[in-house]
């Protein structure tokens, strides 16, 4: 039985819990409610609670569980012939999950039967073609150890299917007695309920803290492991980026890609911070109702758009734009459409609902006592926007401008389609240039073998990103703390 059809029926049997357990609390009593503890919903609750809870739980890690060991048990039987390395071990494994979905794929078109497809052999039949019948594709012939590896693959799937559907109602069909035997009307069933809707809520607060660290942990692994192929100083301090395949990694440096990612960053703040502030200070002090009611929504528009639309607008007009101007031309300062100038452009314009929008929350979140205070003593609307509701507001509005910071330092694709990807340290800002973030989505995406040090420096890249986010919250951090102490 499927995962699937499993949770119905375990959702099913919460549902039947629900109202047995409100009318065993009831007839306990005899219907009078006032006997009762808690109210008779609690009770039904209670009994759904723990007839699908843990039952899930036990669902879920053994849908994540089983497949692992199953391949770890049948990548054993794979002759050590084939491969050379983990890497094309996975793919080898690769195509033995795929094989094992077409063989599953076939039985439920009824192209095969069960039986057959655990005696098929590749002596007397044709798998590749077999498989390609019923929609699967594969790029070569199946190897006689791989189909064994499925079929091997498909029994253990099976068997571990059908216990785990034996554990997994086992379990529900316990919760379910278990709480109806308590079910009386001196239960605590209230309390019962809140302990485990509590414990829900913690968990699902860990899964974020969890989440986190399990990331930190996996760049700070496979960080290490690249240092341990290539020296630290050379990547740290290197200037020349260049990465040559297999043999070749004595150019990853990262200053290079450092550096255009901190300018393309600086020229997507230049346009972003200014409009984006002006506008966020014009919708709440000076704009009228129903201005701020258009516009606002409007302005938020922008962070909607997808970031590989920004990315084509700056290949296809701002790019071919700042050609006419700065190109042959015109000055000659620029030799091609992709630019640092012309991704910061495009990014500032993606970071002004960022800056606004938090800016503007940020404003209106200022007393308006203080405006009145400082409009009795003489001061004029201007004077009291510089001089009392920006300073009161400043560290919120630092807040924003780092958030919009992050997500340029983040940001990919309109780096690739407008900045190019020339790793280069120059000053110009109409030479093209690349970030950390397109050159670690370059490095993952090739065919270089994950173990290498060509795979392996996308974690470092990812690390330092990582370091240079954390500064720039420590710094946010710091701002807030300094300015707030004085207007409190």
């Amino acid at each position: 039985m499927s995962a699937f059809w499993l949770l119905m029926i375990i959702l099913a049997l919460a549902a039947v819990g629900f109202i047995m357990g409100r009318s065993r609390a009831l007839s306990s009593v005899q219907g009078d409610r006032r006997l009762l503890h808690s109210l008779p919903n609690y009770y039904g609750f209670n009994v759904a609670m723990l007839a699908f809870v843990p039952a899930v739980l036990v669902l879920g890690a053994w849908v994540i569980i089983q497949p692992m060991l199953i391949s770890g048990q049948v990548s054993t039987h794979i002759p050590a012939a084939l491969y050379e390395d983990a890497g094309q071990l996975n793919l080898i494994m690769s195509d033995v999950k795929r094989v094992a979905d077409g063989l599953d794929e076939a039985i439920a078109q009824g192209v095969m039967s069960a039986e057959g497809a655990s005696q098929l052999n590749t002596e007397t039949t044709d798998v590749r073609a077999l498989l390609g019948e019923v929609g699967v594709a594969l790029g070569s012939d199946v190897d006689p150890s791989v189909l064994n590896a499925a079929q091997e693959m498909r029994g253990k799937t099976t068997s571990g299917n059908l216990f785990m559907t034996i554990v997994v109602l086992i379990v529900a069909a316990a919760g379910f007695a278990a709480a109806m035997l308590k079910t009386r009307g001196d239960f605590r069933a209230r309390n019962a309920v809140e302990g485990g809707v509590k414990a829900l809520l913690i968990a699902a607060a860990s899964i974020a803290i969890l989440t986190t660290i399990g990331i930190v942990l996996s760049l700070i692994f496979n960080t290490i492991t690249f240092f341990g192929m290539f020296p630290a100083s050379d990547f740290l301090f290197g200037l020349t980026w260049s990465p040559e395949g297999r043999g070749g990694s004595e150019h990853l440096g990262i200053l290079p890609l450092l550096w255009g990612t901190i300018y393309i960053s600086i020229v997507a703040l230049l346009v972003a911070v200014p409009i984006g502030l002006f506008a966020a200070v014009y919708l709440s002090e000076y704009a009228s109702r129903t201005t701020r009611a258009f516009a606002k929504p409007l302005l938020e528009v922008l962070a909607g758009i997808p970031t590989i639309v920004y990315g084509l607008f700056a290949l296809t007009v701002v790019g071919p734009l700042l050609v006419n101007f700065f190109g042959a031309d015109g000055l000659g300062w620029m030799q091609g459409a992709r630019s640092v100038m012309t991704a910061g452009l495009v990014m500032g314009i993606m970071l002004i609902p960022f800056v606004s929008s938090l800016s503007d929350d940020i404003i209106n979140a200022v007393p308006q006592a203080m405006r009145d205070g400082s409009y009795g003593l003489g001061a004029t609307q201007s004077e009291t926007v510089r001089q009392v509701v920006l300073p009161a507001a400043l560290p919120g509005i630092v807040g924003a401008i780092l958030l919009a910071a992050s997500r340029a330092i983040g940001e990919t694709m309109i780096v690739v389609m407008g900045a190019g990807a020339a790793a280069r340290l120059d000053l110009n800002p109409f030479e093209a240039m690349t970030t950390v973030t397109a050159k670690i989505v370059s490095q993952l995406t090739g065919d270089s073998d994950f173990a290498s040090p060509e795979a392996l420096v996308a974690f470092a890249l990812g690390m330092t990103l990582f370091l240079l986010t954390l500064g720039l919250n420590v710094l946010a951090l710091y701002i807030v703390r300094k300015y707030r102490e004085q207007y409190e």
